[in-house]
C-alpha cells in the first residue's frame, strides 16, 4: 500500500510546546556559549590541549585557579558535549578530563578558519551594555561601540584574523586580477583599509604583497592601538600605519590605489558619505573592495540560521552602534546588495559589481567611479 503524506497540521499546543522548547534549548546553549567564555578567558583549554587529561585540581593548579570552580565548570563543560571523560564513575576528584583533538581547532588554535572561540567573548561584549540597549529602544538614540568595551572589539578581531591572514591575501584579492596585478606590481601600491579595527586585513594585505603600503583608518583608539602592536608583531609595522583619523580629510583624496571597507559599511550612520570618501580617497584608477555579510537578496521568515545570528547582532550591537550621531541611515547588519547597491550610486559610483568570491560568511564589492 502506497504512503501517504502527514498532512497534520500543528495544533496551538504544538506550537506553544515547540517554542518552549526552543527557548529552552536556547538558553542551554547561551550557558554552554558563556562557559566556552570562561574556558578562553582562563586558559583552561590552552592548558588541557598542552597536557593532555587532567584532573580538576591538575587543572586548576596549572591555571591559577580555584579547583571546586574548575571542578563544575569541567563537568557542565562535559555534559554540554565539549569535554570528555576518562571515567565518570571515578570518585569527583579522581576524574580525569580532556579536550578532544577535533575540538582543538575550534577551541585553541587561534589560526584555524575554524577557530570560534572568541565567538563567545564577542557575544558577551554584545550584551555587555545591556540597559543601555533597552533605553535606546526607547530613545531612538545610539549607543556608542567603545562602550561594549574590549570584548566586543577583541572577540570579533580574533574571529577574524585567520579569514584576513590567510585568505584575503592568498584567494580573495588574487581572485581579482586587475587589483591582483597592481598590487604585486614592482612600484610599490598603497592602500587604504578604512574601519580597520585591529588591523588584521591590513596585517594580511602587507603579508601577501611586499611591495605594499597600507595605511589602516579607524575612531576607535583602542582598536589603533592594538592594530599597531599586531603590525610591529608580524614584522610590517614598516609598510602598515594606523591613525585614529577621519579619512575624509582633503589631503587624502586621490592617493591610493586600492581602497577597502572590510565588514564596516552596515556599522556606519552615514555610508553614504563614508562611500563618497572611498571614491575620493582612490586616485583616477583606484578600486574601491567592500566586504560584508552575505545574506539574502530579500527578507524571508524562513531564511535560516545565518541570517538568525545576524539579526541578532544588529537587535544588539550593529543598529544602536549605527545610530550614534545625527541623521543615521539606521542600516543594521542585515544590508543587503540592493540597500548597498543604492548608497554606492548616492555616493557617486557609477560602477557596483558583486565580485565571483565564494565564501560562507562574506559577500564582495567592487566600486568605481
Amino acid at each position: 500500500m502506497a504512503e501517504t503524506a502527514d498532512t497534520t497540521t500543528p495544533t496551538p499546543t504544538d506550537r506553544t510546546e515547540a517554542l518552549a522548547e526552543e527557548l529552552f534549548a536556547g538558553t542551554n546553549a547561551a550557558l554552554t556559549l558563556f562557559s566556552v567564555y570562561l574556558g578562553t578567558r582562563l586558559e583552561l583549554y590552552d592548558a588541557l590541549a598542552a597536557a593532555g587529561a587532567q584532573t580538576s585540581a591538575e587543572l586548576a593548579a596549572r591555571t591559577g585557579t580555584d579547583e571546586r570552580y574548575v571542578r563544575e565548570w569541567l563537568e557542565h563543560q562535559t555534559v554540554s558535549n565539549v569535554l570528555a571523560v576518562d571515567d565518570e564513575r571515578a570518585p569527583a576528584d579522581e576524574r580525569r578530563y580532556s579536550l578532544p583533538e577535533a575540538h582543538e581547532p575550534v577551541l585553541v588554535d587561534a589560526d584555524s578558519l575554524y577557530y570560534l572561540a572568541p565567538l563567545a567573548q564577542a557575544a558577551a561584549g554584545l550584551v555587555g551594555p545591556l540597559e543601555d540597549v533597552v533605553d535606546a529602544y526607547r530613545t531612538g538614540e545610539g549607543v556608542a561601540f567603545a562602550d561594549y568595551g574590549a570584548d566586543l572589539h577583541e572577540g570579533q578581531a580574533a574571529m577574524n584574523r585567520p579569514a584576513f591572514l590567510y585568505l584575503l591575501g592568498e584567494e580573495w584579492l588574487p581572485s581579482i586580477p586587475d587589483v591582483h596585478e597592481r598590487l604585486s606590481s614592482e612600484t610599490p601600491a598603497r592602500v587604504a583599509d578604512i574601519g580597520c579595527g585591529h588591523g588584521w586585513s591590513s596585517v594580511g594585505i602587507a603579508q601577501a604583497y611586499p611591495n605594499v603600503r597600507v595605511d589602516g583608518y579607524d575612531l576607535d583608539e583602542a582598536s589603533i592601538d592594538a592594530a599597531r602592536r599586531n603590525a610591529e608583531a608580524y614584522g610590517v609595522a614598516d609598510r602598515v600605519t594606523f591613525e585614529v583619523r577621519d579619512a575624509s580629510d582633503p589631503e587624502l583624496e586621490g592617493t591610493y590605489d586600492l581602497v577597502t571597507a572590510f565588514e564596516c559599511v552596515h556599522d556606519m550612520a552615514d555610508p553614504v558619505g563614508a562611500l563618497a570618501t572611498m571614491r575620493r580617497l582612490a586616485n583616477g584608477d583606484g578600486v574601491v573592495v567592500v566586504m560584508d555579510e552575505r545574506v539574502g537578496d530579500e527578507f524571508s521568515a524562513h531564511a535560516g540560521e545565518m541570517e538568525q545570528f545576524l539579526y541578532g547582532c544588529s537587535v544588539f550591537h550593529c543598529l544602536p552602534v549605527g545610530r550614534v550621531g545625527e541623521h543615521s541611515a539606521a542600516t543594521g547588519t542585515v544590508m543587503r546588495t540592493e540597500t548597498l547597491r543604492g548608497y554606492a550610486e548616492e555616493a557617486g559610483f557609477g560602477t557596483f559589481e558583486v565580485l565571483p568570491i565564494e565564501n560562507e560568511f562574506w559577500r564582495f564589492y567592487r566600486l568605481e567611479a
